[in-house]
Formats: structure tokens, sequence, C-alpha cells
């Protein structure tokens, strides 16, 4: 269910780490209910925004990321080829 709603979401509102990070994989924005976040490369690349639970805040990055057309195809986390590649190394 989760997977369908993420899949299907024009961005995401969350408190979750986890989340953040599946938001990226599947191309959308994230506004993040902490101060913090592990995910400090999707911050930086302004894939998500720390909005903590200040009511402003929140609305205003809900209005900025409502139009927003994020291009998600800078490669944060490898290309998923890892075991393809090791393995091609080992066979040689």
């Amino acid at each position: 269910e989760m997977l369908s709603l993420l899949e299907k979401c024009k961005f995401v509102m969350t408190d979750s780490g986890g989340l953040q990070k599946e938001a990226f994989f599947f191309e959308k924005n994230c506004i993040t209910l902490r101060d913090e976040t592990e995910w400090l490369e999707l911050v930086d690349n302004g894939y998500n925004v720390l909005v903590g639970a200040d009511k402003n805040k929140i609305r205003e990055s809900v209005d900025n990321i409502v139009g927003m057309n994020h291009c998600f195809n800078l490669d944060l986390y490898g290309s998923g080829k890892a075991t393809d590649n090791i393995l091609k190394v080992l066979m040689e």
C-alpha cells in the first residue's frame, strides 16, 4: 500500500527518515517535519526541505513544492549495477 501511495502522490510530508529516501527513489520532493535528517544530500540538492513543526514553514514549503518540477536524474546513490560490476571484475 505504501509503495502505491508513493507512486501516486504529488509530494511527501513525513517525519520518517526512511520515507525521505524512498521519496527520492520515487522521484517525489519531500517536506520533512523534523529539524534534522540523516539524508543531508537530499537537503543539499533540494529534494528535501526541513521544516520541523513550524506551521508557517510547512505552509510555505507546500506552496513552493506543489508547482515544482524537479529533475531526479542526479545519481546520489549509485547506478544500481554494483553487483554486475563486481561479478565482471571477479570473472576476469
